[in-house]
């Protein structure tokens, strides 16, 4: 976590009515259901394709303690910490991609609406965490 930033992205919203396009975007993210969540490096070409669909999903930069918790129950045979000090490279969670989390403990806040209108949806900052910690 010192070399580059982790970003996690979770998707909100299902797939009635939404183009191929970005349809597209979502499985090449490995974003295939709702609740799904993958964690990755903030690299220019995701930076665009989170941008194409971020009405559809939520993301923001992960702490080290919530990273430490999805890693320690969806990656059981590596150490989070061998994970956030880059001694194990993000590629290697492949396998483990993506999470399948549970719907948020009080729910999404709406999720039609972006999260500076008050909704759940784009770029949620550091807020992703108080996300992800009720979805683990």
């Amino acid at each position: 976590m010192k070399d580059k930033k982790l970003i996690a992205i979770v998707r909100i919203r299902g797939r009635v009515k939404i183009s191929s396009a970005i349809e597209e975007t979502l499985e090449r993210l490995r974003l295939y259901r709702v609740n799904n969540c993958v964690v990755l490096h903030a690299d220019d070409s995701y930076k665009g394709m989170i941008k194409k669909c971020e009405n559809h999903v939520a993301y923001g930069e992960i702490d080290e303690n919530t990273a430490k918790k999805l890693f320690k129950k969806y990656v059981p045979n590596m150490n989070a910490d061998d994970i956030l000090n880059s001694k194990i490279d993000i590629k290697e969670l492949k396998p483990y991609l993506p999470f399948r989390l549970t719907p948020p403990k009080r729910g999404y806040k709406a999720i039609k609406v972006s999260f500076n209108n008050g909704g759940s949806l784009g770029n949620m900052g550091e807020h992703i965490n108080e996300l992800l910690n009720r979805m683990v």
